[in-house]
C-alpha cells in the first residue's frame, strides 16, 4: 500500500472519545483545505454534526445505515463517489463507519471484506479514510478483524501500527460457502433459456410480496447475473429464489471463477461499454454476498419486503 494513503481504525469507547478521535480530524482536514465526508450511522451522525456546529455544513454528511446497508456498494457509491470528483491531486478525508452492533451475521462477512478491500480500492491515492469501531458492542472477533484490515489502529488517543494487518488473509478468510437453500424456486438457464428463467424468478419474487421498484430491482440483478453467467461463467447457471425472513433473496451459480475482489466495486467510468452488471447489482440489493472457487461462483442478493 503507497504511503498516500491512509487508513486507520478508531476504537472508542463511549461518545466522548468517539467526537474526540473525530471531529479534530474532520477540522484539521478542512483547515487544510481538505475536502471532507463522513458516513456514519445515523445517531452517530448526530453526534458529529453536533460537535462541529457551524461548519456541519462544509462537510458532505451521509447516513451508513443507508448508504451503506449493502456493503458491497460503500466503495463505488460513497467513498469513490465522493473522493473521484474532488480536485485533482489534493488529498480527501472520509470517515466511514461500516461495521455497527445490529449488523447481523449474514451481513458481516461482506463488511470485512469491504473494509479489507478499500486498501486495495484505494492503493497510491491521496485519500484518508477514518473507520471507527465500539470496542463497547462490537465481538471481539470484529475487533481482531478490524487490526486485520487497517494498518494502524488508534486507541484511547494513541495510533499504533497493527502487527495483525493482512488485508487479502481477511478476503480469503470470508470468501465463505453460501450453502444451498433445499426448498428455493431453481430454474437452470443457458443462452436461449434466459427470458424464461427471469421472468420465473420475477413471478415468483412477486409471489413473496416483492413488489414496485424493489421487485424492478430484483429483476434487474436477475438479468444482470444470468447474463453474466452466459457470457463469462461457463455459458450456463442456475437461478434461484425464496423468501427470507424480511426479505426476498436471489441467487445465481454458474462454474465460472471471479477471479477480481474489486468486480462490481469499481465506479464505472463514463465512456466504458459494458462492465457495469455487477456494479450495478451491488447499488440496487440490499445486501449482496458472494463466494468464488474452483467449483465455480455464487451471488446471493437480498432485497427487502
Amino acid at each position: 500500500m503507497s504511503a498516500s494513503f491512509v487508513h486507520p481504525a478508531l476504537f472508542y469507547a463511549d461518545e466522548h472519545e468517539y467526537l474526540d478521535g473525530t471531529v479534530p480530524f474532520i477540522r484539521e482536514g478542512l483547515a487544510a483545505g481538505e475536502p471532507v465526508a463522513v458516513a456514519v450511522p445515523g445517531k452517530n451522525l448526530a453526534l458529529i454534526r453536533d460537535g462541529l456546529g457551524d461548519i456541519a455544513d462544509a462537510v458532505r454528511l451521509l447516513d451508513m445505515r443507508e448508504a451503506g446497508r449493502n456493503p458491497g456498494r460503500i466503495i463505488p457509491g460513497v467513498l469513490r463517489a465522493f473522493a473521484d470528483v474532488q480536485p485533482a491531486g489534493r488529498r480527501v478525508r472520509i470517515i466511514g463507519e461500516p461495521v455497527w452492533a445490529g449488523r447481523t451475521p449474514t451481513e458481516y462477512p461482506a463488511c470485512a471484506q469491504h473494509e479489507a478491500l478499500i486498501n486495495v480500492a484505494f492503493a497510491d491515492r491521496r485519500v484518508t479514510i477514518l473507520c471507527p469501531y465500539d470496542v463497547r458492542a462490537l465481538d471481539e472477533e470484529v475487533l481482531t478483524d478490524a487490526r486485520a484490515t487497517h494498518p494502524t489502529v488508534i486507541s484511547s488517543g494513541r495510533e499504533q501500527g497493527s502487527s495483525a494487518y493482512d488485508w487479502e488473509g481477511v478476503v480469503s478468510r470470508y470468501n465463505e460457502p453460501l450453502p444451498a437453500v433445499p426448498d428455493a424456486l431453481s430454474v437452470a438457464f443457458a443462452a436461449d433459456s434466459l427470458p424464461t428463467a427471469r421472468h420465473t424468478a420475477t413471478r415468483e419474487a412477486a409471489r413473496f410480496g416483492l413488489a414496485g421498484t424493489r421487485l424492478e430491482d430484483l429483476a434487474l440483478v436477475a438479468a444482470e447475473l444470468s447474463t453474466n453467467s452466459v457470457v463469462h461463467g461457463g455459458g450456463s447457471g442456475v437461478l434461484r429464489v425464496w423468501a427470507e425472513g424480511g426479505y426476498v433473496v436471489c441467487e445465481v451459480r454458474d462454474t465460472g471463477r471471479l477471479a477480481d475482489p474489486l468486480a462490481g466495486r469499481r465506479p464505472a467510468a463514463r465512456d466504458q461499454r459494458g462492465g457495469r452488471g455487477l456494479l450495478l447489482v451491488n447499488l440496487v440489493a440490499d445486501l449482496v454476498r458472494v463466494h468464488t472457487g474452483e467449483e465455480g461462483t455464487t451471488i446471493r442478493c437480498w432485497f427487502a419486503r
